[in-house]
């Protein structure tokens, strides 16, 4: 299917939803000292599922089915620092635009349209300017711009045949990435080398990291984004890494694995716990499920576990009830996937939490991304894990809290296990699911089959 094609169907879609016109900007980039030297440009995302290619500076107006575009024609110095550049009219023929116009022009058909601010403040200072309301990227929207959102996300739940063919795409980069990066632990003396390792691997096929790539032997900072550690043998190391398209599609993975090539007893101990919680929540997808119900699956089959090693005491439910888990599982299973790598989570909980829900404050579940039914088309992460966070388990509160509950002694004979967390990326299909990395091994014999092989 073109191109052309796909987006036109997008937007007839739109077109049913609401009965107003909408302006969708690309954004602009940013300066990172002095105005000629900017930060990597990533479009909007709700401007990329309907204009369909990163366009910088740029504008679409939505209305009835029909999309206008308004972008300016390269400057004819731009030829001798960016080589010859599309025109404004072979853009437009690119992505089946009814109309295309410059960009000043844009200021003439603002009449009661509705958007979606755009995160760089250059942008949405334009937007408020030109639509005459305050818009901020962190206020929720109101009045059409509501409405708008509301529509976006009941378009972009699902994927369509174009949106998972890119997004296989980025699965299968992502897998390879990983596999190298395994591979790379044998020789590799720091977690910057195996990170430049697997980031290469993305950048050869012409694509970009969806989000800051962790590759941690710390693997409780959850969002760990250093990489100057030592590797020792008795380590794990925790990468996440994904791809993301030329055009904007995400894929997020992560593996844990030893450094040494093989797990020592109580670090395979943690991780078949994990393993496990995966292999359940998986199982139990399913059109119709209620994704909230797959994490307290989770959270119970990680309490089981800990229960079984010793760790915890008392009866899996009661301990989930009591949160419990959550000492060393704090966050949620997952999220949605797709265009962002927590897809539309610029729009808040619009997104991940059906209509008429709000976050609990639970200690246990207050980190959940995503709480609503799932359906045929949408792509899902599974991530539980593991986590001895200091600042958790060494709180005196907690520790007094949970004096006969938790086996603290018991507990430091698994020292050696920081973090573990296992990922991949699940379709939701009119069956069941089907995960899109799948080729990327997560049992833990594979996983020091795979680092073994790299050390002979």
């Amino acid at each position: 299917m073109h191109i052309s094609t796909t987006l036109r169907h997008r937007r007839q879609r739109l077109a049913e939803l609401i009965d107003f016109p909408v302006i969708l900007w690309s954004g602009s980039s940013n300066s990172r000292n002095f105005p000629a030297n900017t930060f990597p440009f990533r479009p909007s995302s709700h401007f990329l599922y309907f204009a369909g290619i990163p366009l910088q500076n740029a504008a679409i107006r939505l209305e009835s089915g029909k999309l206008q575009l308004f972008i300016d024609d390269p400057h004819p110095n731009s030829a001798l620092w960016h080589g010859e550049t599309p025109t404004r009219e072979e853009i437009a023929a690119k992505i089946g635009a009814d109309d295309a116009r410059a960009i000043a022009e844009l200021e003439h058909y603002l009449e009661n349209a509705a958007t979606i601010p755009v995160q760089d403040a250059a942008t949405w200072t334009q937007q408020s300017q030109l639509l005459d309301r305050w818009l901020l990227p962190q206020q929720p929207p109101q009045g059409n711009d509501l409405e708008l959102a509301k529509a976006i996300v009941s378009l972009r739940l699902t994927h369509d045949a174009a949106a998972l063919l890119e997004l296989r795409k980025a699965a299968s980069v992502s897998v390879e990435a990983h596999k190298i990066g395994i591979a790379a632990t044998a020789t590799a003396k720091r977690e910057a080398e195996i990170r430049a390792a697997m980031e290469a691997v993305i950048i050869g096929h012409n694509m970009t990291t969806a989000y800051t790539s962790i590759v941690t032997v710390h693997g409780e900072v959850l969002h760990n984004n250093h990489y100057h550690h030592s590797l020792q043998p008795g380590d794990l190391l925790l990468a996440d890494v994904g791809a993301e398209t030329e055009t904007g599609w995400a894929a997020d993975i992560t593996r844990t694995w030893p450094v040494s090539g093989k797990f020592s007893s109580t670090q395979r101990d943690i991780y078949d716990i994990v393993l496990a919680a995966h292999d359940a929540c998986i199982e139990k997808i399913a059109p119709g499920v209620e994704y909230g119900d797959i994490h307290l699956l989770a959270a119970t089959v990680i309490a089981e576990g800990l229960v079984d090693l010793g760790i915890l005491q008392g009866k899996p439910e009661d301990l989930v009830k009591m949160d419990l888990h959550a000492l060393f599982f704090p966050h949620g299973i997952g999220h949605l996937l797709g265009l962002d790598v927590h897809d539309m989570e610029d729009l808040g909980d619009l997104a991940g939490y059906e209509e008429g829900r709000k976050r609990s404050d639970r200690f246990g579940l207050s980190y959940l991304r995503l709480n609503r039914p799932l359906r045929p088309g949408m792509l899902v992460t599974i991530e539980p894990g593991f986590y001895q966070v200091p600042g958790i388990l060494n709180d005196p509160k907690i520790r007094d809290q949970y004096q006969y509950l938790v086996n603290w002694e018991r507990l430091e004979q698994f020292a050696d296990v920081r973090g573990i967390r296992i990922e991949d990326d699940v379709l939701v299909t009119e069956t069941g699911s089907e995960v899109l990395t799948a080729a990327l091994p997560n049992q833990a014999s594979a996983i020091e089959e795979l680092a073994m092989q790299a050390k002979i």
